[in-house]
């Protein structure tokens, strides 16, 4: 059991968007809460995370009121929560964009109105390329990769490694796809999305500290690791913190102590929540009867199910399927509207076609 693997598949990647920026000093871009421009760019999507890759040049970026990072060639920012941030030529420059301009270049975006290039900023000698991204994922009723995540990640670049080199045809690839409307290609640029998103979280693990605290240090703890592969590996099965410990061969206080100390909550808890997530998905996904999930994810009654789904949830199980459902509904091409332009300003996020 891929323990990774099996959660990113579950709390699946639902669109993504891509496109190249080149930039010159002097330049801020200030992105509001994803909350406000989620239903512009990826509709339906129950988050939005937003991330960056740096090609060439340097540029910065801060969570608001965070410290600033310096972005390299070859470094990756991801915004895994959705919070408001800004990236610029050099750290303290403010935008010169109002939120409603940032929110109608994002309509244009949807509108396929961008150029092939987005080129912005004052024209200086300090200059960069960056690739722009944004995926729509699930986060409810339980991430457990997202919630793992700060605020902002900053993953450095990557020693030149054959890793590396097989990450820049898959952007190059995806690049492609987002600026041609060929027939599958929101198919193709999920499938390109999750590969990236999977090779980020991989650096970004590779980086962790020993002592680090949370979910994904939890897949590289020995007892941890292998208690969270048995429950993913079976998560139906009538656990009790007992037969996890002797299945992973250590005590029930050491495997109830080591894993709650590292993923933030006791075993059985942790158990509880992913069979929540993997029943969320079948009530969107099926037309199963809520009894029959119920047994899928290891409850004897439906009522002992329902109630612990609302419990962790928060709404029936009919309500979420309802809700779920309701979401997934595409919007019509007519409620996309294209928009006139925001005017050239320096330093904003105005752009124009490349050369």
């Amino acid at each position: 059991m891929d323990v990774l693997s099996d959660v990113l598949r579950t709390v699946r990647l639902t669109g993504a968007v891509f496109f190249p920026m080149e930039t010159s000093s002097p330049w801020a871009d200030e992105i509001p809460a994803a909350s406000a421009f989620a239903e512009i760019v990826l509709p339906g999507a129950q988050q939005v995370v937003s991330y960056h890759i740096v090609t060439e040049g340097v540029c910065w970026a801060a969570l608001q009121g965070g410290s600033p990072v310096r972005l390299e060639a070859g470094d990756i920012l991801v915004i895994p929560h959705g919070d408001a941030y800004i990236m610029s030529s050099a750290p303290g420059l403010p935008s010169q964009m109002s939120a409603e301009m940032v929110l109608e270049f994002f309509r244009e975006m949807a509108a396929g109105g961008l150029p092939g290039v987005v080129v912005e900023g004052g024209g200086g000698p300090d200059r960069a390329k960056v690739i722009c991204g944004f995926l729509g994922c699930d986060i409810r009723p339980f991430n457990p990769v997202l919630e793992a995540l700060p605020g902002l990640v900053h993953i450095r670049r990557h020693p030149a490694t054959a890793a590396e080199d097989r990450l820049k045809p898959v952007i190059e690839f995806a690049l492609a796809e987002s600026r041609q409307q060929r027939s599958g290609g929101r198919c193709v640029l999920l499938r390109l999305s999750e590969v990236l998103f999977v090779e980020v979280i991989r650096r970004y693990l590779d980086a962790l500290p020993a002592n680090h605290r949370g979910w994904l240090a939890g897949l590289r703890d020995p007892s941890v690791g292998r208690a969270l592969t048995r429950l993913h590996g079976r998560p139906a099965h009538a656990w009790t913190l007992e037969r996890l410990a002797r299945d992973v061969a250590v005590s029930r206080s050491v495997l109830a102590e080591r894993f709650t100390q590292i993923v933030g909550q006791p075993p059985m808890r942790y158990l509880a929540c992913w069979r929540m997530q993997l029943a969320a998905r079948m009530l969107a996904d099926s037309a199963a009867k809520v009894s029959a999930v119920a047994l899928d994810v290891g409850y004897d009654s439906e009522a002992s199910f329902s109630r612990a789904f609302k419990k962790i949830v928060g709404v029936a199980p009919a309500t979420w399927r309802e809700r779920a459902r309701s979401a997934a509904t595409p919007p019509s091409r007519a409620s996309v509207r294209r928009v006139r332009r925001p005017p050239r300003v320096p330093a904003t996020m105005s752009h124009r076609k490349r050369n």
